[in-house]
């Protein structure tokens, strides 16, 4: 059982290498271009005009390394101001939210062009009554690119609020979705290729919410979760569980078209100038079916999975050498974990991660 508490460690930095993705690769990319393994920033050095280089780190490859990229980026992107906040990071865009609008850039993509960065602003945001939109939960994407006239960007607010636009056709404007269920309320959202919809899992994991563009209007399309094969609990892991706060995350496996519910138990470490430190204590996996079962699991097969504040994603481990299969990598504002549930092993590096954003794999 995948349940072990935090041991002290370092997150395994790997060597950059540049991959075929194999046919069932999606990710919304062509099977026959070369991608990026998945990465994370970990900074900026600054090189003037407020510019300044980034630095990542490659979860792929047998070697540690890090992987300083001679592009030049916004350094407010990684030192963020109190103007502009970033606020999530879908499919290699980062999404940044500055005077009421949200923009999307590919600057912190690796594989984008240093000489054409490409920056949308979305329209301006429009706050329902009784809602506000000041406060970002994620962003997720229907698509690679916001340039496809189909492309659909979901802004998810703390609160009852969730938004849609289409940046690609002209005139694009929000619309705006008012969830009445304050259980999602500071659910995050993700799109499901699988069913064409994007979805968010109600706080405690028991429903699943719909959001079909094309057929049920403003109105959540609500499931059902009955769990099964749950693992047996010792009295002092159940108490464990039940003082944690939990979040609950959706990801989607492209190559096998899998779902997959997450549940993440956090509990705080210390108060350090008001401000609270977690720490990660356990984390479930589930894995649904289109009957609404939610079927423990300590076995993904050949997959792994990479849960931050970005919108979370899953990768076939035989296309990305070096990445370790059955594995979950978390990254958080204080925080990096990995648990490998063939160990049945949970290691937590307690540390100050500034941009807690994983980037999903790139042409």
């Amino acid at each position: 059982m995948s349940l072990l508490l935090n041991q002290p460690s370092q997150l395994c930095l790997r060597r950059p290498v540049l991959v075929r993705a194999s046919p069932h690769v999606s990710n919304g990319s062509s099977a026959s271009l070369p991608q990026t393994p998945p990465c994370a920033i970990i900074g900026a050095t600054p090189c003037g005009a407020g510019l300044g280089k980034p630095n990542f780190v490659y979860l792929s490859s047998e070697d540690s390394a890090y992987k300083h990229l001679e592009k030049k980026v916004p350094l407010e992107l990684v030192d963020v101001t109190d103007a502009m906040v970033t606020v999530g990071l879908s499919h290699g865009w980062v999404a940044t939210l500055k005077d009421g609008t949200l923009r999307l850039q590919d600057d912190l993509n690796p594989a984008a062009s240093d000489s054409d960065p490409k920056r949308i602003s979305l329209p301006p945001l429009v706050t329902l009554l009784h809602c506000q939109t000041q406060i970002v939960t994620n962003v997720a994407m229907s698509s690679p690119s916001p340039y496809e006239e189909d492309c659909v960007v979901a802004a998810k607010f703390l609160g009852p609020q969730l938004s849609f636009c289409r940046p690609g056709q002209s005139n694009s404007q929000w619309t705006n979705v008012r969830i009445e269920n304050p259980c999602f309320f500071s659910s995050q959202v993700m799109y499901s290729k699988k069913h064409d919809m994007f979805r968010m899992p109600r706080s405690g994991g028991h429903l699943i919410g719909s959001w079909d563009l094309h057929k049920h209007n403003h109105t959540l399309k609500l499931q059902k979760l009955r769990y099964q094969d749950l693992p047996e609990l010792t009295k002092t892991k159940r108490e464990l569980l039940i003082s944690c706060s939990t979040s609950e995350h959706l990801v989607e496996s492209q190559s096998t078209g899998e779902t997959f519910l997450l549940k993440w138990y956090k509990k705080i470490a210390e108060i350090i100038d008001g401000a609270a430190n977690t720490e990660t204590k356990a984390l479930m996996v589930f894995k649904l079916d289109e009957e609404g079962n939610a079927v423990y699991t300590e076995d993904i097969g050949d997959l792994a999975i990479f849960l931050s504040k970005s919108e979370p994603f899953c990768v076939p481990t035989s296309s990305f050498p070096g990445v370790v299969p059955n594995e979950v990598t978390i990254l958080d504002d204080n925080e990096i974990v990995q648990v490998n549930m063939t160990h049945s092993s949970l290691i937590s590096s307690i540390v100050r991660v500034r941009l807690p954003y994983h980037i999903s794999p790139q042409n």
